[in-house]
């Protein structure tokens, strides 16, 4: 079992930025794939980015390309999202996913966090 638990979220002027935070626990993530999800009310949930635990590798949705950035902090077995250039259209709750593959996410995920809030204002 793996849990998740995310921070960071806040209300934030357009144009500002925001880093979110993923604290996971309960097992080894030498095999994991984590990564971020979003939902605007009313919209289907949607891919954010994604990074494999055991080789780094990052994949964006293009939404969010030039803008975002996913990291890893191995000491903190944590994950960021580092979010730059908000805009409106980003506020959503955002879930931090993790799938028991090295490629699982987007394309699936084995456990969630509770979701946290980001409003962007114009």
């Amino acid at each position: 079992q793996v849990q998740l638990v995310e921070s960071g979220g806040g209300l934030v002027q357009a144009g500002g930025s925001l880093r979110l935070s993923c604290a996971a626990s309960g097992r080894t993530f030498s095999s994991l794939s984590v990564g971020w999800f979003r939902q605007a009310p009313g919209k289907e949930r949607r891919f954010v980015a994604s990074i494999s635990w055991s080789d780094g590798y990052i994949y964006y949705d293009d939404s969010v390309k030039g803008r975002f950035t996913i990291a890893r902090d191995n000491a903190k077995n944590t994950v960021y999202l580092q979010m730059d250039g908000l805009k409106p259209d980003d506020t959503a709750i955002y879930y931090c996913a993790a799938d028991s593959s090295p490629r699982g996410i987007p394309y699936s995920a084995d456990y969630w966090g509770q979701g946290t809030q980001v409003t962007v204002s114009s």
